[in-house]
């Protein structure tokens, strides 16, 4: 772990598919703001939107980022191929800047499986039949086979060993931190070891910012009302950690109201959502 300072800030943020967007309005009222933390820490769908708040990039990449992804939708109809695509389009527009010397600590949660059982039925045929009843067990608040099979897992460019996060693995951490059972077809590895979504294990690694050391730490929500800590809500994300203060920023109105869904969105909903972010952003700040 880099040294961190006493008065060091991270924003960790929250996974949510297209509902993101609001996170991407809020990383972006705080670029305007010429705020920049000390460390970004994303789940699934925040991973890119959070790296482009990281390399300075996110009120540029804003709309067009999802406009694009929304396109890439449209034309496939595959959750693997906006994922795939937006972390190309990342790296097309100067991603690689995110590992340069004076950035800031850049964190990934991933959900790591952990038995061979589990291995073939989240990489294989039975992959969306099994995503499809952890749905169900999500609803009834039953986490019996994620704490069988599943564990969380904190990829970080300020991370030594196998948890190091760099431009060689970039690619593989932030598609599986995306890949919901349920929708995304191509399977999800990181050196050959098999990854699922993170939701299922942490939503948004608020607590695992405070366990790296950072002294204030910014959550930023994609939902309106209690914040949990997994997909099984099994945990609320307290607003104190460790003597460490969470401030969290949400939605007043949940994006789904405004046309923006984890899977589904409109355009209209894009612009609407991501205004949104920015007013909270703002509002947050003064």
């Amino acid at each position: 772990m880099s040294k961190i300072n006493n008065n060091s800030m991270a924003i960790a943020c929250a996974s949510g598919g297209f509902k993101t967007i609001f996170i991407h309005g809020v990383l972006s009222a705080f670029e305007e703001a010429n705020i920049k933390a000390d460390a970004y820490a994303s789940a699934s769908g925040s991973v890119i939107p959070s790296a482009w708040a990281a390399i300075g990039k996110a009120r540029e990449s804003g709309m067009k980022y999802w406009l694009e992804g929304l396109k890439v939708h449209h034309q496939t109809k595959s959750m693997s191929q906006v994922c795939l695509g937006g972390i190309s389009y990342f790296y097309d527009r100067g991603g690689q800047q995110l590992f340069e010397l004076n950035q800031p600590d850049f964190y990934i949660a991933t959900s790591a499986v952990t038995s061979n059982e589990a291995a073939e039925q989240t990489q294989g045929k039975q992959a969306r039949r099994l995503g499809k009843k952890l749905l169900v067990s999500a609803a009834k608040k039953d986490r019996s086979w994620v704490n069988k099979h599943l564990i969380i897992e904190l990829f970080g460019s300020a991370r030594k060993g196998n948890l190091a996060l760099n431009q060689n693995n970039f690619r593989e951490v932030s598609y599986a931190s995306s890949r919901m059972l349920h929708i995304y077809d191509t399977p999800a590895w990181i050196n050959n070891q098999p990854y699922i979504d993170a939701c299922y294990t942490c939503v948004c690694p608020a607590l695992e910012m405070v366990e790296q050391g950072y002294q204030t730490v910014i959550a930023i929500a994609t939902e309106a009302g209690n914040f949990y800590r997994d997909l099984f809500q099994s945990q609320v994300i307290p607003t104190q950690y460790q003597q460490v203060p969470i401030r969290i920023i949400q939605p007043d109105i949940n994006p789904k109201d405004m046309g923006v869904d984890v899977f589904q969105a409109t355009s209209e909903g894009i612009a609407a959502v991501y205004q949104h972010g920015l007013d909270k952003g703002k509002a947050f700040l003064a």
